[in-house]
């Protein structure tokens, strides 16, 4: 009909790709450092929750399938990787005290959108890896593996982008139009209703996908950041950061 609004699909957002000095390849140290800080974690959490004898009781050959959740153009997504693979390694070999004849193979995942540097990404990976690897395009919020599929599910510093802005925050008619920035800066109480509305939507729809697609005891490790109750994001590092970037980009916006 005339009168009917337009749909329009939410715009995706990714990392700037290449390996320039402006690549987010070349600047992510920041979450380099999540994914060392938690490697004696995850090592822990899969020897302690992973049930390996199961999974490999099955035939003498087991592949195990990880699936990492937005991995960007690397080179984090293969240090997470290789993480989650040495500590099934180190588990398998602990539960058959180094004699076991089960051969372990590994096939790997990267998901992102589907404007994602992809090759990027590939031509990181190193050409003796013996393991095979494959890109899977598409939004996280969403399906993306057949039922019972992946053993391990990874994501790091990638939940925190939701899947659209709410649409109350660009609205100026709204009282949780956000206006004047380009965060939710965590003092307008409308604003953050809406923020934590879209979120709480988007986390149930990656948890189902993922409850779908993980085997029967598999795990799902999820990275992100967060602050105190209490502490609005505007009162840290980070959010004086975003205070100051949106006001430039305000000035600019007004020249």
């Amino acid at each position: 009909m005339a009168n009917e609004e337009p749909k329009t699909v939410p715009q995706q957002i990714t990392m700037k790709g290449g390996d320039g000095p402006l690549s987010y390849a070349k600047n992510s140290s920041l979450q380099k450092g999540v994914v060392d800080a938690t490697k004696g974690m995850i090592i822990h959490a899969i020897a302690n929750n992973l049930d390996m004898d199961k999974f490999c009781s099955q035939s003498s050959s087991q592949t195990f399938r990880i699936a990492d959740f937005g991995c960007s153009i690397g080179p984090n997504t293969i240090f997470s990787m290789q993480n989650i693979i040495q500590a099934l390694e180190q588990k398998h070999h602990e539960n058959n005290h180094g004699n076991s004849s089960t051969i372990l193979e590994f096939q790997l995942f990267f998901n992102d959108h589907s404007t994602n540097d992809f090759n990027t990404l590939f031509k990181s990976i190193p050409p003796s890896w013996p393991y095979f690897v494959a890109g899977v395009p598409g939004s996280f919020y969403r399906r993306l593996f057949p039922k019972s599929s992946i053993h391990i599910g990874h994501s790091s510093n990638a939940l925190q982008w939701l899947s659209k802005v709410p649409q109350e925050v660009v609205d100026c008619k709204s009282p949780a139009y956000n206006d004047g920035s380009i965060y939710c800066r965590g003092i307008e109480k409308e604003v953050t209703k809406a923020y934590i509305a879209q979120f709480e939507k988007d986390m149930e729809s990656f948890l189902n996908g993922r409850g779908e697609e993980l085997v029967n005891g598999g795990l799902m490790v999820i990275l992100m950041g967060g602050v105190p109750n209490g502490i609005p994001l505007s009162h840290t590092a980070i959010g004086k950061f975003y205070d100051l970037f949106g006001s430039c980009l305000l000035d600019l916006t007004n020249k």
